[in-house]
């Protein structure tokens, strides 16, 4: 294998990527790295997680020198925030020993911490398109001065619909200037892009060889699974034996946060990059992951070009990607690195068609999955996972239910109070000014069948029998009694023991009378 030194690299930064362990270029780096020292702009295509980003990093970071002066002298424009932060890093590693810096340009982030590094003077830029254009309409970001510009994984913003932003960055910066451009596929619009905006581009093509290298590396297992056995599924994958870190790709982002419940709920580790969780969410759950404190992550798609770890040791499709290229992208986040991977993926009845088309176009000779149940002893044997394994690693915690405690004792929560009135049953609204009926238990009742009484708190006086709020309106075998009301007290006798007393009868009236305007005085 060829040595970054013998690529032309200067020894500070082959010396840094030493330091990680990094020693020996891969195909990609072989063939840009030379021509890219000296000015060339190229057209490179290739796979992502082929070492690209030293490809166009290495280069760039030597042309701009070790000691740059202050001010924006080269742009890599990335389509996600994921990829943002993934360049940033790989190039501070390769530019630890040189006065560079670089900063970070995204949405979803403060915007003071990135204008304070502008203004601090950084010379290399990684971002964005829509923060970046968001800036410079601002004048906060001047890109006058690049000499060094960079599209990295052209084809998805591209389909981000990112096109007219991009065609506004390059009008921004100055017509000469050295640009390469990095792109999985190489639809029309990138060629006429290259036409435009390049000066005869060299095309350095890596794919095929790169590919059929990285699917030797992967095992490809395609089932049939039904939607509802799938958590099972996938909970004994995760049992199965050499299982590392893991790549969940789902649909969307809410199918992604109810299989992280899910899987949390088993007893994995498992963390989360979606579209509904904030910037700072995702950076932390992508951190983690890298640093195995979590060893599942669940994105959806627009995460996945972020996702740039070596010891990923399967990648599952909860469901069937749209397209051949959505699916080399997913699986290609294992495999990495000369390493082994396997990949697996569920295929819904409905979703058939779409697997016959990438089927075809990767020549799988796989036209018909396996229709497969967490059950079935084939996902054992394929997968390797032990006999009897099932797909929880600890019992499902039993939910909490609302006290109902608090309400006997005299007060109600509010998840009772929710979950009575779904039931039907009356609550007490005494400070809304209503007239509510109280439930009661009565130990010693003023008469036969007086079961339930009418609420006096608005008047000032307590519930009559002094009972128990949510004890039954009547006892057993005893059919409850409507009580009439009679203007006066008139016909309360009949209802209870004694004569009420006065305080009683008004508030009989008060409660019984309707309301009528007060007199003026």
């Amino acid at each position: 294998m060829t040595t970054f030194l013998e690529l032309g690299v200067d020894q500070d930064m082959v010396d840094a990527l030493a330091g990680k362990g990094i020693l020996e270029a891969f195909p990609i780096q072989e063939q840009t790295i030379p021509l890219a020292l000296t000015g060339q702009d190229i057209i490179g295509q290739a796979k992502t997680g082929t070492g690209k980003t030293f490809g166009f990093g290495l280069p760039l970071l030597q042309r701009i020198g070790a000691n740059p002066e202050p001010g924006v002298q080269a742009l890599i424009v990335v389509p996600t925030r994921e990829l943002a932060v993934q360049v940033t890093e790989d190039l501070e590693i390769a530019s630890q020993n040189r006065a560079a810096t670089l900063v970070s340009i995204y949405g979803g982030k403060a915007y003071e911490g990135q204008i304070e590094q502008l203004k601090a003077g950084a010379q290399i830029v990684v971002g964005t398109p829509g923060r970046l254009l968001d800036l410079a309409n601002q004048r906060l970001l001047d890109l006058t001065k690049v000499r060094e510009m960079v599209l990295d994984e052209a084809d998805k913003m591209l389909d981000l619909g990112f096109l007219a932003d991009i065609e506004k960055l390059f009008s921004l910066t100055p017509p000469v200037r050295h640009t390469m451009l990095f792109s999985a596929t190489m639809p029309g619009t990138i060629v006429t892009l290259a036409r435009r905006f390049m000066s005869n581009p060299i095309h350095i093509r890596a794919t095929d060889p790169d590919e059929g290298l990285t699917q030797a590396n992967i095992e490809h297992i395609v089932y049939r699974a039904h939607s509802l056995d799938k958590d099972e599924v996938i909970g004994r994958i995760l049992m199965a034996e050499g299982r590392g870190k893991t790549v969940v790709f789902m649909r969307t982002k809410r199918a992604a946060a109810k299989l992280t419940e899910e899987l949390t709920d088993r007893g994995f580790n498992a963390a989360a990059v979606h579209g509904d969780l904030n910037q700072e969410q995702r950076e932390r759950a992508m951190a983690a992951f890298k640093a195995g404190k979590k060893d599942i992550l669940i994105a959806t798609d627009v995460a996945a070009r972020g996702i740039d770890v070596d010891d990923v040791t399967h990648v599952i499709n909860h469901t069937v990607p749209d397209d051949d290229k959505t699916y080399l992208h997913r699986v290609g986040r294992t495999g990495r690195a000369g390493r082994t991977g396997i990949a697996v993926t569920f295929v819904d009845w409905d979703d058939l068609h779409k697997w016959a088309l990438i089927n075809k176009a990767l020549d799988f000779g796989v036209p018909e999955p396996v229709e497969t149940y967490s059950s079935s002893p084939h996902l054992f044997e394929d997968l390797k996972i032990p006999a009897g394994t099932k797909g929880r690693l600890k019992a499902t915690p039993v939910k909490e239910r609302p006290a109902r405690e608090g309400a006997r004792a005299g007060g109600r929560s509010a998840g009772s109070r929710e979950g009575n009135r779904d039931a039907g049953t009356r609550e007490e609204r005494g400070s809304e000014g209503t007239r509510t009926r109280r439930r009661t238990r009565d130990a010693n009742p003023k008469g036969p069948g007086r079961h339930e009484t009418h609420s006096h708190e608005a008047h000032g006086h307590d519930a009559e029998g002094g009972g128990e709020p949510g004890a039954p309106l009547h006892t057993e075998g005893e059919a409850p009694r409507r009580r009439r009301r009679r203007r006066g007290g008139a016909g309360r006798g009949a209802d209870s023991a004694g004569t009420p007393s006065g305080a009683e009868q008004a508030g009989e009236q008060a409660s019984a009378a309707p309301i009528a305007e007060a007199p003026a005085a």
